[in-house]
C-alpha cells in the first residue's frame, strides 16, 4: 500500500459520516492516527533521501567552506542593502553573493539535497492539503512556495542560510 493510499485510509473521511454531519471523535485516536502518518512520512523515501543528501552535504568539506564564504558575502551584502543601489559596493556585493551562489549550486552534493528537499517539501504540502481538505473545503494550506526571492530580492538563499548545512 503506498503512503498516499495509507493515509487516504487513515485521514479518508474521520470526521464526516454519509449525511456530512459531523460525527465526534476520539482525541487520543486522532493523536495515535497523527503519529502513525509521522511514522509513514519519517520512513518514506523521500524523507530517506533528503536526509542522506544533508548528512554529504554537512560532510563535505567544500560545500562547508564555501556556506561560510556564502554567509559572509551576504551579511556583507545585507549592510548595503539598508541603502539599496545608491550604496557605493550594493552590486558588488549584490554580484559576489550571486556568483558564492553559483559556485554552490553547482556542486552534486548541493544540488541534490535541493532536489531533494524540494520533492520533501512537495509531499509535506501534499499531505497537509489532503488532511485539511479531509477536514473541509474551506480550511485553507499555506502555498508551498517560498516567500521572497533570491538573495538579492532579500529572500531565503539555501546554503547561507542553513539550507546547506
Amino acid at each position: 500500500m503506498t503512503m498516499n493510499e495509507q493515509s487516504h485510509e487513515a485521514w479518508g473521511e474521520p470526521f464526516f459520516g454519509t449525511a456530512s454531519a459531523v460525527q465526534s471523535f476520539d482525541m487520543g485516536e486522532l493523536l495515535l492516527l497523527a503519529y502513525d502518518l509521522g511514522d509513514m512520512i519519517n520512513q518514506s523515501a523521500e524523507v530517506a533521501e533528503y536526509l542522506y543528501w544533508k548528512h554529504v552535504v554537512e560532510q563535505d568539506q567544500e560545500v562547508q567552506v564555501l556556506a561560510k564564504r556564502f554567509a559572509k558575502a551576504k551579511e556583507a551584502f545585507g549592510e548595503t542593502e539598508r541603502f539599496g543601489r545608491f550604496h557605493p559596493d550594493y552590486h558588488a556585493a549584490k554580484d559576489k553573493v550571486k556568483e558564492i551562489q553559483r559556485e554552490l549550486d553547482a556542486m552534486e552534493a548541493v544540488s541534490r539535497f535541493k532536489a531533494a528537499e524540494q520533492t520533501l517539501d512537495e509531499l509535506l504540502h501534499e499531505i497537509a492539503t489532503q488532511v485539511a481538505g479531509s477536514i473541509s473545503d474551506t480550511i485553507k494550506v499555506p502555498g508551498n512556495e517560498r516567500a521572497g526571492g533570491g538573495c538579492g530580492s532579500g529572500g531565503s538563499c539555501s546554503c547561507g542560510s542553513g539550507g546547506c548545512g
